[in-house]
């Protein structure tokens, strides 16, 4: 945030800085719709053939895409945003687009019978994301291939097993 300036995106734009504050209302609004658009095209949703799989390879370009410059500063700035209407609207838009495309990833799941039609794929995201997004922006440990295994295999089993309680 320290290099981005409104009068500097304008110029650039060919733009007044008064469209840039009418339209994104401060400069932080700005950059998190700039990184939310981004990271939209950077989280593809993989279609392996397993939820495993297809666990592994999204949570992989998540801590891929969180472990760059531009995916840790979505992520800092989406945890230390304001709530301002325009905050608050572009964060809420960023969150049902994923969560509606990454539940491709379940609902192919269930197709294939590897998981219960009940199942909660809010809750199920949420139980893989989390993890990841709190090391970035609490711990601000490394994020590993090794934990990103370690995570999947654990969430897949639970999911999994006739005792599942991720249910709606």
């Amino acid at each position: 945030m320290a290099g981005v300036s409104v009068p500097d995106i304008a110029a650039r734009a060919g733009v007044h800085e008064t469209s840039i504050y009418r339209r994104w209302g401060t400069r932080e609004n700005l950059v998190i719709s700039a990184l939310l658009d981004e990271a939209e095209e950077c989280l593809p949703i993989p279609d392996t053939g397993s939820l495993h799989d297809d666990l592994l390879a999204y949570a992989t370009a998540l801590v891929t895409y969180l472990s760059s410059p531009a995916g840790n500063a979505l992520d800092r700035a989406l945890a230390s945003g304001d709530d301002g209407p325009a905050a608050t609207q572009m964060r809420n838009q960023y969150w049902r687009n994923r969560y509606a495309r990454a539940g491709q990833i379940f609902a192919r799941a269930i197709e294939r019978g590897e998981l219960s039609s009940t199942i909660d794929t809010r809750l199920a995201l949420e139980m893989l994301g989390g993890p990841i997004h709190f090391k970035v922006v609490m711990t601000r440990e490394p994020l590993t291939v090794d934990f990103t295994r370690r995570l999947v295999a654990r969430l897949t089993v639970c999911l999994t097993s006739s005792e599942a309680s991720l249910q709606d």
